[in-house]
């Protein structure tokens, strides 16, 4: 059982992020304003969103210093372990070597807190008194309510409602975090008070949740936006999960084949691989990336690349990605991260030009391919990184197949200590495997076109 376990010391912690701008294969198409139909210029976006946030965004500079005062706060789980999952490799009876990067060790338990302490240390410089976000499944909100606590500043969390009663727990560490929470849509705005007129039993999205939170940035003064995925600023915070990873490596003398990761809005996987993807175009390294998105809202897989709004209330600029529309509305699956109906626009674009492979899964397989990975390696992982983990059985098959003696490397983003409602729905099999229907994105990317008729698929 050689290398199960691959640690680092506290002074290997980053100190610089890795900004993969300066290295995509084409330069990243620019948000653009709809009233204008011109870019969006940063200066615009500070009533919403901090200003060292907005130069990191738009920056094209390959590494950005992490302040010493971040690094830290990094200390209290940073580094995170990397570990061999040799009992799952047994149990497959595969020839590949599997890794994982173990982000659940936070304090909030997952991979947020990475950008969550960034962004709030930022906007507290910045003399900003309140941090305001949505969140899906809650790991964001929680992520977000613990950087705030620590920097002495109050957070506001939009909790798609869904997720707000599948995980009351969720909840209860943010208020204990300090932060107040709305399920969203809520009665405190006036676009959540529209969806709920329109029904009042709505389940929620990550884009209404999206669209109240800088609705409520938009009419204080008092307050920032924070976004917890999807942006560069955001991508870039997380990438000191990969680059550890990479000293790992080093210390065993080994190097991933393949890198896996579950996506929303992208930030977890973005985090792991970018650094290898530099090692790709810098050294020519050999090593594949590959995404996993679930069915029940497959951007990717079945979504249209083309200039879309982040949220429902069409808030937000217009921004190309892969997307389902800003009016949709997803299945109410447990994976409540990977709820979005678009991605980061780093990764639409890295997947549009084949260098990123994307599948979908629905929520009754990744299930399934969880149990196996408790049974084996004893983690109950989230029910997002559980789509990584059933990619990563497949591509560990395949290796049994063709007798391939590959590396795989996932990110296993966070823990599933408050998701035990979707493990007992999976035990007691009613856990639907929702596959979101192409003529429903047909309709959204429609009704986007007849409101934007100047956009074109893959042209603005």
């Amino acid at each position: 059982m050689n290398n199960v376990k691959v640690t680092l010391k506290e002074e290997d912690i980053p100190k610089q992020w890795y900004n993969i701008l300066p290295d995509l294969p084409k330069p990243l198409p620019p948000p653009i304003d709809p009233s204008t139909k011109e870019p969006v210029k940063p200066d615009k976006l500070l009533r919403i969103f901090g200003k060292e946030l907005i130069m990191q965004e738009v920056s094209q500079e390959r590494w950005v210093n992490i302040p010493e005062e971040v690094r830290d706060v990094y200390r209290l789980w940073r580094p995170t372990p990397l570990y061999r999952a040799k009992r799952l490799e047994e149990a497959l009876k595969t020839p590949a070597k599997i890794y994982y990067k173990w982000e659940g060790v936070s304090p909030p338990g997952s991979h947020k807190p990475n950008t969550a302490v960034a962004q709030a240390y930022y906007l507290m410089k910045e003399g900003i008194q309140r941090a305001v976000t949505e969140t899906g499944a809650g790991q964001w909100g929680s992520a977000l309510a613990f950087g705030c606590m620590l920097f002495g500043m109050k957070a506001t969390v939009y909790m798609v409602r869904a997720s707000y009663n599948q995980k009351p727990y969720r909840k209860l560490m943010m208020q204990l975090y300090g932060a107040e929470i709305y399920p969203s849509p809520s009665e405190k705005t006036n676009s959540g008070r529209k969806f709920l007129k329109e029904n009042p039993e709505h389940p929620g999205s990550l884009g209404i949740a999206i669209s109240e939170a800088i609705e409520d940035v938009i009419t204080h003064t008092d307050a920032k936006y924070s976004l917890g995925s999807v942006l560069n600023h955001v991508l870039l915070h997380q990438t000191v999960i990969g680059l550890e990873a990479k000293k790992q490596f080093e210390l065993i003398d080994e190097y991933p084949d393949i890198v896996i990761g579950c996506i929303g809005g992208g930030s977890s996987f973005s985090g792991t691989f970018w650094p290898f993807y530099y090692d790709k175009v810098s050294k020519n390294k050999d090593v594949r990336f590959i995404a996993v998105e679930p069915t029940a809202a497959p951007s990717i897989t079945k979504g249209i690349y083309t200039y879309d709004h982040g949220d429902t209330a069409r808030l937000t600029p217009l921004i190309k990605m892969f997307t389902l529309g800003h009016d949709f509305i997803p299945p109410p699956i447990h994976a409540g991260g990977l709820r979005y109906h678009g991605k980061a626009p780093t990764l639409c674009l890295l997947a549009d030009e084949k260098k990123v492979e994307v599948r979908s899964y629905n929520q009754v397989e990744v299930f399934d391919a969880a149990r196996l990975f408790i049974n084996t390696e004893g983690i109950i992982s989230a029910p997002e990184p559980n789509h990584s983990i059933k990619a990563v059985i497949d591509e560990a098959i395949k290796c049994k197949e063709r007798n391939e003696e590959k590396v795989i490397l996932f990110n296993l983003c966070g823990h599933g200590h408050f998701d035990m409602k979707a493990y007992e729905d999976h035990l007691e099999k009613k856990l639907l495997p929702y596959e979101y229907p192409k003529e429903k994105v047909e309709e959204s990317i429609k009704k986007l076109k007849d409101l934007y008729p100047w956009i074109r698929t893959n042209k603005i």
